[in-house]
């Protein structure tokens, strides 16, 4: 199946896209050597919504995209240092990411885990940069959220919880709370980025919140359904991966019609937070679509 994602909603991806991987880029000009080359590795090929959801969000507010771009680049550096890692032989123990060998099959085990820390790393030093906005406490609270939601309290702690029920029955309760922290959080923190950038009011905030919190929840379980019914080719990933672990997940306790029918529910809440912004949220609209429609 061929996605179909509307125009302007593709264009705004690309754009977001490629504004988050020029400020990577640049950030990445002094480096060199064999970590500085799997850091770039690791950081392209990407989908780039969450550094969309940045921009996207404080286009709302008024920022124009450049000007979320540095956020934007930070999110998608961690994101891709959380991939790395999540592909490592004491992880996931993975071979294939967006359709290439994973960073520790394309260069070694070691150089991946030093290029992940790397890009965690480069992720606080672009938030830190005056670049990314003129008020340091602005720029604080941008580090400090990043920090809640990568770390024990976030994407840490939601694998650390799929790390320890690998061996133990999962019910829904503890899948659901496990994808809040390990996809949902750096999701939910990509739109509260654009917030903060634009000095979103409190109403504006929560209306936001409710909208990542039910878009992050709907991406996990379309990954999920992806991993069951998707084609390897065309995902650019190794499938069935939970089945063939013995990993329980949304599909494999609601099943494919079920997991399809919860995911359609957690769209229609995330548009209807989204009525808030009437027509000034039409492109973030679309990518809910866009995150039930994907085929990789």
């Amino acid at each position: 199946m061929q996605e179909t994602t509307p125009r302007p909603l593709a264009e705004a991806l690309a754009h977001a896209r490629d504004l988050a991987q020029a400020q990577i880029d640049t950030a990445l000009g002094t480096y060199d050597g064999p970590v500085a080359e799997a850091m770039r590795y690791a950081c392209g090929g990407g989908k780039g919504l969450r550094g969309f959801l940045v921009i996207e969000s404080a286009r709302l507010h008024g920022i124009a995209p450049g000007m979320a771009a540095p956020a934007a680049a930070a999110i998608e550096a961690l994101h891709a240092y959380s991939l790395v890692h999540d592909d490592l032989p004491c992880m996931d123990d993975d071979d294939l990411r967006r359709g290439q060998p994973t960073v520790h099959k394309a260069f070694d085990e070691a150089t991946a885990v030093l290029a992940g820390d790397a890009l965690l790393t480069l992720a606080f030093k672009i938030l830190a940069s005056e670049d990314t906005h003129s008020d340091p406490a602005v720029r604080l609270r941008l580090i400090e959220r990043l920090a809640d939601a990568s770390g024990a309290n976030g994407m840490v702690g939601g694998q650390m919880i799929d790390m320890l029920q690998e061996a133990s029955p999962r019910d829904l309760n503890t899948i659901t709370r496990m994808q809040r922290l390990k996809t949902g959080a750096l999701i939910s923190y990509s739109v509260e980025a654009g917030a903060i950038i634009g000095g979103a009011s409190v109403n504006a905030r929560h209306a936001l919140a409710g909208f990542a919190q039910d878009l992050g929840l709907a991406y996990q379980i379309a990954d999920d359904l992806l991993d069951a019914t998707g084609d390897q080719t065309v995902v650019g990933k190794t499938l069935r991966s939970d089945a063939d672990a013995g990993k329980a997940n949304f599909v494999t306790i609601l099943g494919v019609e079920g997991a399809r029918e919860r995911v359609q529910l957690l769209a229609a809440q995330a548009r209807q937070h989204l009525d808030f912004f009437r027509d000034r949220a039409n492109i973030l609209l679309q990518s809910v679509d866009y995150v039930l429609d994907r085929t990789r």
